[in-house]
């Protein structure tokens, strides 16, 4: 009789458990659609219309552009997980949720943490931003040579060039420098680039996302 009355407490525990996991996913759910839907238009980044960059990547410099290999692809938007994907497994917990208040890093160092702030970026237009430093990250870790000029020249063309409409903002210093090594670019190529965009990220984006409707139902 004792054994009976076990089965059923854990039974209806782990109802109970399942009950909590789906509600905040519904609750996150809920979040993210009404942060899109309230964005601010004048969030969207003006984008460029210039004919001709005077750089290495410009089509004027009658060298054509390098052809895209199969076996290389950097992160994409279409790549993005939205919140609506994540499964029940991968929703953190309220207290890792409430790290990430501690700071940016702590965000940037979870998995789960990244895609969410990735989909923040997205509702606010500046999706760029985490896919560019993504792909910095990737660069970072190719050994392959030939591998290694190859993503360096896509990341140039998506995110450096102006004539991307997914140039990143990164200031004259650092454009010039990282043209200049265009000729032989290596892992550390974007470094600088990179650091500007975390740190543009830390104190635009990441205060907003504190304040946003995702993380504050996340917290619950």
């Amino acid at each position: 009789m004792k054994e009976v009355q076990v089965s059923g407490s854990i039974a209806s525990h782990c109802s109970i458990s399942g009950m909590e996991t789906e509600s905040r996913i519904q609750n996150v759910q809920e979040a993210t659609s009404q942060d899109q839907s309230t964005s601010s238009p004048e969030l969207t980044p003006n984008r460029r219309t210039q004919t001709c960059c005077f750089c290495w990547c410009c089509s004027c410099s009658r060298i054509p552009p390098p052809k895209r290999p199969d076996e290389v692809r950097l992160p994409t938007a279409k790549d993005a997980i939205t919140l609506h994907d994540i499964k029940p497994d991968d929703i953190p917990s309220a207290e890792e949720v409430r790290h990430w208040r501690d700071s940016f890093d702590k965000v940037m160092q979870s998995c789960t943490g990244r895609q969410i702030f990735r989909e923040f970026l997205r509702s606010e237009y500046s999706e760029e931003n985490m896919l560019f430093w993504l792909a910095c990250e990737d660069l970072k870790n190719e050994v392959d040579k030939r591998l290694v000029e190859e993503k360096a020249r896509l990341i140039y063309d998506d995110y450096i060039s102006i004539l991307s409409p997914k140039e990143v903002s990164v200031d004259s210093r650092v454009r010039e420098l990282i043209n200049c090594s265009m000729a032989n670019p290596t892992t550390q190529t974007f470094d600088e680039a990179q650091l500007q965009i975390f740190t543009l990220m830390q104190r635009d984006s990441y205060p907003r996302f504190l304040n946003s409707q995702v993380y504050k139902r996340l917290l619950q």
